[in-house]
């Protein structure tokens, strides 16, 4: 029997043999498609191809691409581990080709693989293909059903035509698509799912679990016009994807791809750590945990691998809401303990030859992991809490959006987790009130995902290329103009007078930089002798420049020579940009080769790079690290490029951002090398296509300004270089000069003045702490009064008032006096701090709390009132709120709450 990694290498050897070049899978995060959250499909890297966007170097490609579906029309989410075969991550196998084979080659070399490499049955395999539709005008495919039966031994019987919605592939509502033939496998009468149902008849495309679909074969030959009609394609694509999942459970023999060792090497693993067994069974909650587990650390571990950590926004949102739901499942198997993060070397034992960057990045994947499951176990139970006093509350079977709302905001529960738990429970959420609370939110998300690219509408736009290779060597170029694109497509000829919209110029050369590697583009002016066009910012599509502006004055004609020109900042882009360079150096020198590059930003007035590491950085660390660069500085070593192969580059140890997309030939910066010669003896050297300074004295200079986390795992360093840190120096220098003059001290004793400063402070207020101030002895002259007055309920004081001002400590040891005379008492107390300020504390004796009296309770009920919130123990809690004219109303309703508790 063939194991994962023997299927897997199977199919790609296979298509080698056919002279097809394996192509790596791309990262989870697609490389450059704004249009995208994560990877969904093996077309996806080849997406501009077929859109006509560039030319590929090969004819024939196969791989093996990781893909996630967990949002938008894709998405298996809710019925992972529900069933057999959802899954959030998967493998799609697929083999292509670019205008050279087609229908004939596809459906042999399938079969071939099918039933001669993989030994499947052929008696058990089905075709299907496109039955033609009257609405495109498309006619059947009879040409592949012709090729099914001459090609193979299928019969006729066993070549079934489909309509549309199971046989014809598009890849938008425009744009390339064609008709596809989808091979199915007959798993046996026993694996009917439909059989209780009387009409019932077993058939492929039928509805039941007995026929499954194997492999899709599809053959791209039209295009879809905006008006919705098909045109023919001058070229044939062939675009197929067979999931590796589903083919390891037939030759794996298993009912479940759950069962095959894609995944049971991570159900074994939660086996031995929660000490209960996987039975294989559906239905079973139990078990449902185990499939549930088993594959959200699968995409968890290839997600943070490829640089998405768990946070509250886009991609890293769906990793939370991922993580979040695993622990929530590790629950039900008594897993109160992180454990996640124990099953990352699991994934990496049985995927990691496959996919190296999963075993180079485990211990930083595994540390995030940890971190995130920590954070969020710290407030899971209590949400568990807050969610089970919900569902009691819950008016007509459903939950409150905006106690679903508190779980998100406060417990950082998602709303799909809520809703898992509501299920669970014959209940609802109301999602449109959720919906509401959570416009602000929604709002960001939307705004992260929306394209701000002129080019969204440019399917099967053919864009010229631009020599931009000026971009290094100059500042100024002439160059022709050879169209621009606006909101409603391309223009190639005609006149440009609109100074109001937004459009992107397009040279037959340039010496803009565009936005690339974390550099920002390049703005300045494109002119003619009267015209002046600004450009805010120069991008790239494939091998096109755009430079997206506002004409200014004048008017542009197609055809126009104009004189480009950039604007000096790009001086300062370049110092920032080879100071990223040497700050990854240091990085790596002080904290070791395990620090990675997660993303930066290089600009003209500062540079950011973040990076991974488990935890802050000390301030003598962050000391030398910012020493070694500015020792890097002053030393002016020569700063040189070479293009060179990208294996020759590998072999000298450039270094390559893991996620970028780089071609055969790529450029090396290496700095501390004059010439090629000298290549090796550089200490830094990496892939990059920025521009850069030439020597590194010319930056002039290096500071950290901040080191900040991003998210579990990532820390961000922020810095100053060059003009940018003469200005902050300039600044700083004025601040010392008045703190001379406030403190009457020299600059070099301000430290020590404050410092002492400092501590007088720190001792007048622990002095107001220990209750000497008058202050204090109000505070309990106050409570006493208010014990004094206290009405009794069940044989306990309710001992509920304003106190003077004072602080929490103040306030808490006045309740523990109260609680201490009293012997059984509810006290709450309520303190008003100016206009805007309101502090509410209580405090319950053990005794009522027996009786269900809980000052956490209290206080949560109690502090909207006065526009706060807040929480605590049973015995001790307290809250803030900004409205004091509605303390009085608070306190009444505390009252009333003990009184009613009481008297029960």
């Amino acid at each position: 029997m063939l194991n994962s990694n023997e299927i897997r290498s199977a199919f790609i050897d296979f298509f080698k043999q056919k002279n097809h070049l394996f192509i790596p899978s791309w990262p989870v995060v697609p490389i450059g498609d704004e249009t995208l959250l994560f990877t969904n499909a093996g077309m996806n890297q080849f997406k501009e191809y077929f859109l006509g966007h560039r030319v590929p170097s090969f004819k024939r490609a196969v791989n093996s691409q990781k893909c996630i579906r967990v949002s938008g029309k894709h998405n298996d989410l809710e019925e992972v581990g529900i069933d057999t075969y959802h899954h959030t991550f998967f493998e799609m196998l697929g083999n292509w080709s670019f205008d050279d084979y087609f229908k004939a080659e596809s459906i042999e070399w399938a079969w071939q693989l099918l039933t001669g490499v993989y030994g499947i049955n052929p008696s058990r395999l089905w075709a299907t293909v496109f039955a033609g539709d009257k609405d495109d005008n498309a006619a059947p495919d009879s040409e592949a059903a012709d090729l099914w039966t001459k090609l193979t031994p299928l019969p006729k019987e066993r070549v079934l035509f489909c309509g549309r919605k199971d046989n014809f592939w598009e890849m938008g509502n425009t744009g390339p698509c064609g008709p596809c033939s989808e091979i199915h496998i007959d798993l046996g009468p026993d694996r009917c799912d439909m059989k209780h149902l009387p009409d019932h008849r077993c058939a492929v495309n039928g509805g039941c679990s007995r026929f499954m679909e194997l492999w899709n074969l599809v053959f791209i030959q039209f295009n879809r016009k905006p008006d919705g009609m098909l045109e023919r394609l001058n070229a044939n694509y062939v675009d197929t994807g067979a999931g590796l999942e589903r083919i390891c459970a037939v030759l794996q023999n298993q009912r479940s791809n759950y069962d095959t060792d894609l995944f049971l090497p991570a159900i074994r693993a939660v086996e031995e750590i929660a000490a209960q067994k996987y039975t294989s069974q559906l239905g079973n909650k139990t078990d449902n945990a185990f499939r549930v587990i088993a594959d959200h650390i699968r995409t968890l571990t290839f997600a943070i691998a490829d640089g998405v950590n768990p946070s509250n926004e886009g991609r890293g949102y769906v990793m939370r809401r991922l993580l979040r739901r695993a622990c929530r499942f590790g629950r039900s198997l008594q897993l109160h303990e992180p454990f996640m993060y124990k099953l990352v070397d699991v994934v990496v034992g049985y995927m990691g030859r496959a996919f190296p960057e999963i075993h180079e990045r485990r211990e930083f994947v595994a540390s995030v992991i940890q971190a995130e499951e920590a954070s969020f176990g710290r407030t899971l139970d209590r949400g568990l809490e807050i969610f089970a006093n919900a569902a009691k509350d819950a008016k007509n079977k459903t939950i409150a959006g905006e106690d679903a709302f508190q779980l998100y905001d406060t417990y950082g529960f998602p709303l799909d987790l809520t809703q898992l738990l509501a299920r669970e429970q014959g209940l609802s959420v109301d999602a449109d009130e959720f919906e509401n609370l959570m416009q602000q939110q929604r709002q960001r998300a939307r705004a992260a995902q929306k394209s701000t690219s002129l080019a969204a509408n440019l399917t099967g736009v053919e864009l010229p290329q631009t020599d931009d290779s000026l971009k290094y060597t100059a500042e100024t170029c002439k160059a022709k103009l050879l169209g621009w694109i606006h909101e409603d497509g391309y223009s190639t000829t005609g006149e440009l007078t609109d100074t109001e919209n937004t459009v992107a110029l397009i040279l037959n050369k340039t010496c803009f930089y565009a936005e690339s590697g974390g550099q920002v583009g390049d703005c300045g002016t494109i002119k003619t002798d009267d015209a002046v066009f600004a450009v805010e910012t120069t991008e790239k599509i494939a091998e096109c420049v755009l430079h997206r502006g506002k004409l200014q004055s004048g008017s542009l004609w197609v055809g126009d020579q104009v004189q480009a020109s950039v604007n000096a900042n790009r001086l300062a882009s370049r110092k920032n940009h080879t100071a990223t360079h040497i700050l990854q150096w240091a990085l790596q020198s002080v904290l070791g080769k395990s620090v990675k590059q997660q993303g930066s930003l290089v600009c003209p007035d500062y540079l950011r790079f973040d990076f991974t590491w488990p935890k802050a950085l000390a301030k003598e660390q962050v000391q030398v690290i910012e020493t070694l660069v500015q020792e890097r500085i002053e030393e002016a070593l020569p700063v040189m490029t070479a293009v060179l192969g990208i294996e020759e580059a590998k072999q000298l140890g450039a270094m390559a951002l893991f996620g970028e997309k780089y071609g055969d030939v790529v450029r090396v910066l290496a700095i501390g090398a004059a010439n090629k010669d000298q290549l090796q003896e550089a200490f830094s050297k990496e892939l990059c296509g920025g521009t850069h300074v030439s020597n590194t004295a010319e930056i002039g200079g290096f500071a950290i300004q901040k080191e900040e986390s991003v998210s579990a795992g990532v820390r961000r360093i922020t810095a100053l270089t060059g003009p940018g840190l003469m200005r902050h120096l300039l600044v700083r220098g004025r601040i010392v000069d008045e703190l001379v003059e406030t403190l009457k001290a020299p600059a070099d004793q301000l430290a020590a003045r404050v410092a002492k400063l400092l501590e007088d402070n720190k001792a007048l207020k622990k002095e107001l702490k220990s209750g000497g101030g008058k202050s204090a002895s109000d505070a309990f002259g106050a409570a006493e009064k208010l014990l004094e007055s206290a009405s009794k309920a069940g044989g306990a004081f309710v001992v509920v008032g304003q106190l003077p001002p004072v602080d929490v400590e103040q306030a808490r040891t006045a309740i523990d006096s109260v609680k201490k005379k009293a012997g059984s008492a509810a006290i709450v107390f309520g303190i008003a701090d100016g206009e805007d300020k309101v502090m509410l504390l209580a405090g319950v004796t053990d005794d009522l709390i027996q009786k269900g009296v809980k000052a956490g309770d209290i206080v949560r009920e109690i502090a909207p009132v006065v526009g706060g919130g807040g929480g605590g123990r049973p015995n001790m809690a307290q809250a803030g709120g900004k409205d004091p004219a509605k303390l009085e109303e608070a306190l009444a309703k505390a009252k009333a709450m003990i009184l009613a508790a009481l008297e029960k």
